[in-house]
């Protein structure tokens, strides 16, 4: 029974150190991932970061329409490769290439920056 206890303290105080492991690698340029998870969890959150803070300014702004939605998908798309491809220095073809990078998480960033959007711009502008 003592045995199962150390165990799971043991298991508390590693989880903790790997988060900490992992928010240190995401911020730091030239990072190891020997987990390929990991990396992806980093991109997917991140990208819905990103659609949200996007999604915040383009109601602010306030931007409308087709211009709004295309540049949301060029810049959501452009911070993720360069932080992936240069930022990390990642080889993109160890991750299933370019276009899974790419595609990494996009349609829930995509969702969350448009209810942040239309609840943004039609509390400001809307009667």
């Amino acid at each position: 029974m003592s045995t199962k206890t150390k165990t799971v303290e043991r298991n508390g105080t590693s989880k903790s150190s790997e988060d900490t492991s992992l928010w240190s690698k995401a911020f730091t340029s030239n990072s190891d991932w020997p987990d390929k998870e990991e990396f992806l969890d980093v991109v997917y959150w991140m990208r819905q970061f990103i659609g949200i803070f996007i999604g915040i300014l383009w109601g602010l702004i306030p931007l409308k329409g087709f211009l709004g939605l295309s540049l949301f998908m060029l810049i959501n798309a452009a911070i993720v490769y360069f932080y992936c491809v240069n930022f990390q220095n990642i080889n993109e073809e160890e991750y299933g290439g370019t276009w899974e990078l790419t595609k990494e998480g996009f349609m829930t960033s995509f969702a969350g920056f448009l209810v942040t959007w239309v609840i943004i711009y039609s509390g400001l502008y809307h009667e």
